[in-house]
């Protein structure tokens, strides 16, 4: 959750996201963290049709964000939507290669879609720098690398 602002610290999720809506509205060009911080509370409320399209805007203005990635990755996930999900956990995977949570979260996403092969790669790949996550996918898909 993002923390600087005053109705996000007091816990108030609805008053934070009041509060980045009107920021994007009335700016919606000064900032790409305004519009991931935007997706990320969209998601966190479970509006996901409204949180996509907050990631994607994020994505317009600044492509290496990979954080929007990720989040809509998340977004894309729980909107069943597997094949999208892959697109985007991909880019986040590249744009940042040693942060285990888009590799967990494509690996999983790759069990979703029946692609236990996929899925083992991931799993090699992460017992390379993060062989607790390894595990961990190890010890949930049943899989053993």
């Amino acid at each position: 959750m993002p923390t600087h602002w005053p109705a996000a610290q007091a816990g108030d999720h609805a008053g934070a996201l009041r509060d980045a809506e009107a920021l994007t509205r009335a700016h919606p060009t000064r900032s790409a963290g305004d519009w991931f911080n935007l997706g990320f509370l969209l998601e966190a409320a479970g509006r996901l049709a409204d949180a996509e399209p907050a990631f994607r805007r994020a994505l317009e203005l600044d492509p290496k964000l990979d954080r929007a990635w990720y989040g809509l990755g998340l977004t894309l996930i729980r909107l069943h939507r597997f094949d999208d999900a892959v697109v985007a956990l991909r880019r986040n995977t590249e744009l940042q290669p040693m942060s285990p949570y888009g590799w967990y979260q494509l690996a999983r996403v790759h069990m979703d879609r029946h692609e236990p092969d996929e899925t083992l790669r991931i799993i090699r790949h992460l017992k390379g720098f993060e062989p607790k996550v390894a595990a961990q996918l190890e010890r949930e898909t049943g899989l053993q690398a």
